[in-house]
């Protein structure tokens, strides 16, 4: 009898102790989860658009980015802020001033347009590198994204190649499939201030703006560096 009950005893120990693990590497899933949603979070809540800036650029040659003339501030990133959608629409829609409205966001129903600045702070001549690079996408949208990038007023327009092999109609075909454009800056005066404008959207003429890219996503990221990006690495 003692033994049956010891039995007993040890089977309902070891199902507690069964049901203790369970829980447990229950609870450890569903943390995993949690802290797996949150990086993801913080990485898309931080806008389609970046601009980002090796700092040394500013300690060695003394230059800034900043989107408000009246507060220049030493800063590596500038974050645009994102429409709440981007529905396809057309170029034509996008105000012929889109450049020439200040520093800052500019966005409209379905497009995104920021102003930004580049000053030579330092007392000499210098001269720097830009890229503009696909960082991530989902569901191959950026098949069908359009970046007009203006420079000091002066408008380029990128977009990957057609479905046909061709550069889609008025657009510069990307370097790289996350490579948009890259350029060097030189002879970059002191006092010098460079105007960038960027606008994006998804192109509702493009072929492949289809209900195959519907809920992707995709991020855009503009480098200023001292070295030209590097085509080996990416």
């Amino acid at each position: 009898m003692k033994d049956k009950i010891k039995d007993v005893s040890l089977k309902v120990h070891h199902e507690k102790k069964l049901r203790k693990i369970f829980w447990l590497v229950l609870a450890l899933i569903i943390l995993c989860l949690m802290l797996f949603y949150f990086v993801v979070g913080i990485l898309y809540n931080r806008g389609n658009f970046s601009i980002t800036m090796e700092q040394d650029l500013y300690f060695d040659y003394g230059l800034l980015i900043y989107d408000d003339p009246e507060y220049k501030v030493f800063r590596t990133e500038l974050l645009a802020p994102s429409p709440n959608v981007f529905d396809d629409m057309l170029e034509a829609w996008i105000p012929e001033d889109i450049a020439n409205l200040g520093g800052g966001s500019h966005n409209g129903d379905d497009y995104l347009a920021y102003t930004f600045y580049m000053e030579n702070t330092s007392e000499n001549i210098t001269d720097y590198w830009v890229s503009v690079t696909i960082s991530d996408v989902i569901k191959n949208m950026d098949e069908a994204v359009r970046i007009k990038l203006y420079r000091n007023q002066e408008p380029s327009t990128f977009a990957k190649m057609s479905i046909d092999g061709d550069p889609e109609e008025g657009t510069t075909p990307f370097a790289k499939d996350d490579l948009v454009t890259s350029w060097h800056v030189e002879n970059f005066a002191p006092g010098s201030i460079d105007e960038y404008t960027l606008v994006i959207w998804v192109d509702g003429d493009d072929l492949e703006c289809t209900d195959n890219i519907l809920g992707g996503e995709f991020k855009i990221q503009m480098n200023f560096t001292k070295e030209a990006y590097n085509t080996a690495e990416n």
